[in-house]
Formats: structure tokens, C-alpha cells, sequence
């Protein structure tokens, strides 16, 4: 579940003896939530799948998900949880201030290189291929170590993520929020809302009312701080969790359908379509080696 705390801005405060921070998060904890920081972050997926919020991005995440987040870029990522479960792990985060390594270029100009990947970085990027498992390592391994060893191990992470082509760009160009308190609050109370009612007879009106808005201010507001229409938004959070509950039991397509919260599978399917560019039921067959065959 998403956590029903209002977003703070993030103060990230990494210790005196250290350039960057490096720590191990339970889900769900205080800060997951829409934020945003002025700190580059590298984030390692660990132990469960979910939703990745990054910019106007919506995408499903699997074990083993590595992304770099730009400095105050909004971000979230979302596991369905039951009441009380904590997943132990789940998160490896590595944040930094890149003014500190821009501040030591004089000295030590290769440095100067980062200066592009800080850039595309803005927009948050996933990767993949023999950089994911590579970085995976080093995201790994630094928990092992203390002091210069991880900072040596902090390099060679920024050296192979800044010169791989093994990713992809995840928010759009445009995408551009009102970053401030009040917006952020407004914005999770909405995005809380939608999410645990997604699967309801959801109306963007319920959401403008409590968002303190008309449906024409809200539209703009939701379309402009998360760069997807209120529908779009619905529709991707629907559609994911019938991904899950297809790759993972046995529930007849009518069914889930439903479940997810469409009237009809016409609409259902036409709007799966066009997520997945196949049925659910395509989607079912390429998806069934991942749990035991139905009988």
C-alpha cells in the first residue's frame, strides 16, 4: 500500500565522514513517498515487484530494478503490501550532491565526464544487459565495505553507468512540476486516493472534490505536475495489476476484468492492447513459465 503520510521535500543528510550516502530500506517506510531531492539517487530494486513513478513514467518494476534519478526529478516506487507486512531489504539507495564532484574537477578534471550522464539523469534512467548486473554488484558490494574501499567502489559505479549504452530514458522532456510543499501535498493525497481505489467505479470528480478543486482545475493540475491525464493514470495502474493477477493465477480474463475495475471487456481488452500491443490472453501464454502450469 502507498504509505498515507503527506510528501515532505527530502532532506537527505549524508555523514561528515563520507561524500555520499549509502543505505538499506524496509518497505514501506516514512519516506516512500512522492519526493523529490536536490541529491542524485541510485536506486536498487531488491526483493519485490511494484509500480515505478518517475516524472510522468508509470512502469512496472521487477526484483532487481536499478535506476539513477536525477536531482529533483518526483519519484516513487510502489508495492501492494497486506496490512502490517514489511518487505526486509527491499531497497539499496546511494544518494549525492553532484555539486561536490562538480567542485573537484579542478583538481581532478576526469571528472568532467559525469557531466553528461548528470544531465540525462534528469529525466531518471533504468538499465539493463551486462551494466545492470555489473552494477548490481557494485550497488551490492558497497554495503561490505567502509571508507575509501566504498568510495573507490562509489567511482567505479558512476564510471560504468555514465558510459554504458545498456539504459533507457524514463520521464518525458516535457515533463516539468511545480515542485513546493503545497503542490506535493495536494498531489499525494490524490495519488493515494487513486491508488487504492483504482480498481473501484473511480471518478474524477470523488478526486477533484478532495483535492479542493473543480474537475477542469484538477484535470490541469493532475496533467501538469505528473505528466498523465487522470485517465491515462487509471488505466496504467488497472492494467498492471491485471499483469500481475495473469501472470500469477489462474482467475479467468472476465474475471480479472472486472476485478481491476473495467465494466466491460471490450474496454478492457481495447485498453490492454494498447499498453502491451497484445491480449490479455497473449499476455497470459508468454507470461506462464513464470508460475506452475494450471491444471
Amino acid at each position: 500500500m502507498m504509505s498515507g503520510n503527506l510528501p515532505t521535500f527530502e532532506h537527505i543528510v549524508t555523514d561528515v565522514t563520507e561524500s555520499f550516502l549509502w543505505r538499506v530500506d524496509d518497505y514501506p517506510w516514512e519516506r516512500n513517498v512522492w519526493n523529490y531531492h536536490p541529491e542524485i539517487e541510485i536506486h536498487l530494486l531488491r526483493h519485490a515487484s511494484g509500480m515505478a513513478f518517475v516524472g510522468d513514467y508509470i512502469g512496472e518494476f521487477q526484483p532487481g530494478y536499478l535506476t539513477v534519478i536525477g536531482r529533483n526529478l518526483p519519484h516513487d516506487w510502489v508495492t501492494a503490501t497486506a496490512p502490517g507486512e514489511v518487505i526486509e531489504g527491499r531497497d539499496i539507495v546511494i544518494q549525492f550532491d553532484p555539486d561536490r564532484i562538480r567542485n573537484i574537477t579542478a583538481m581532478l578534471p576526469e571528472f568532467t565526464q559525469l557531466e553528461e550522464f548528470f544531465s540525462r539523469a534528469e529525466r531518471g534512467l533504468v538499465f539493463y544487459g551486462r551494466t545492470l548486473a555489473d552494477g548490481i554488484a557494485l550497488v551490492e558490494g558497497m554495503g561490505e565495505v567502509k571508507g575509501f574501499a566504498r568510495l573507490s567502489m562509489f567511482v567505479q559505479l558512476l564510471e560504468l553507468l555514465s558510459g554504458t549504452q545498456d539504459y533507457e530514458i524514463l520521464s518525458s522532456p516535457e515533463f516539468a512540476p511545480k515542485l513546493n510543499a503545497e503542490t506535493l501535498d495536494v498531489l499525494q493525497r490524490a495519488l493515494i486516493y487513486i491508488f487504492e481505489n483504482a480498481a473501484n467505479d473511480i471518478h474524477l470528480a470523488e478526486v477533484a472534490d478532495l483535492a479542493g478543486m473543480s474537475e477542469t482545475a484538477f484535470s490541469r493540475f493532475f496533467k501538469k505536475n505528473t505528466g498523465n491525464s487522470f485517465t491515462d493514470h487509471v488505466n496504467k495502474l488497472r492494467i498492471w495489476q491485471a499483469c500481475k493477477l495473469l501472470a500469477e493465477t489462474d482467475m479467468p480474463i472476465t474475471e480479472i476484468c472486472f476485478e481491476v475495475g473495467y465494466l466491460n471487456i471490450s474496454n478492457f481488452n481495447r485498453t490492454f492492447l494498447l499498453h502491451h500491443k497484445m491480449t490479455p490472453s497473449a499476455y497470459r501464454r508468454l507470461t506462464g513459465q513464470r508460475r506452475p502450469s494450471r491444471a
